[in-house]
């Protein structure tokens, strides 16, 4: 699966980068819901596919959340950081089904292509837009 990766990030490093940073944020929230109702739908036949959906979601969400662009809850990690925290997502969900013993299952291939979707989505992601919240709204002031 690491030359999936390769792969996405071969072609992903020749296009321009035409995803803006809240585009992106609405992406990964796309794709955490995404993870949440695959939990769902496997609950009642396969439950280490929806545990593991649920667990990837909740990382997706996270991460989106704790990162300083429009979308962002909190600015504890800037978009460079979420991006690197996308692509290891990315890497980990291509070998995620074959580590909880599903890798030849039906819902492997959800999590195969929710890895490819969010690797392209960071490969084509636009880093210097000056779209940070800190940017928009000043920096942040220490409250005495």
């Amino acid at each position: 699966m690491a030359l999936m990766n390769t792969g996405i990030k071969a072609v992903t490093d020749r296009m321009p980068k035409v995803i803006s940073p809240r585009t992106h944020a609405i992406i990964d929230y796309a794709t955490a819901a995404g993870f949440f109702l695959g939990a769902a739908l496997f609950w009642r036949n396969h439950k280490r596919a929806a545990i593991a959906s649920l667990a990837c979601g909740l990382a997706e969400a996270g991460n989106v959340m704790l990162t300083d662009i429009p979308g962002g809850v909190t600015d504890l990690i800037d978009l460079p950081t979420h991006l690197k925290i996308d692509a290891g997502l990315a890497a980990g969900l291509q070998t995620l089904p074959t580590l909880l013993g599903f890798g030849s299952d039906a819902p492997a291939w959800f999590f195969r292509a929710q890895g490819m979707s969010i690797g392209a989505v960071a490969g084509l992601t636009e880093v210097n837009q000056g779209e940070s919240r800190q940017g928009r709204r000043g920096p942040r002031r220490k409250i005495a």
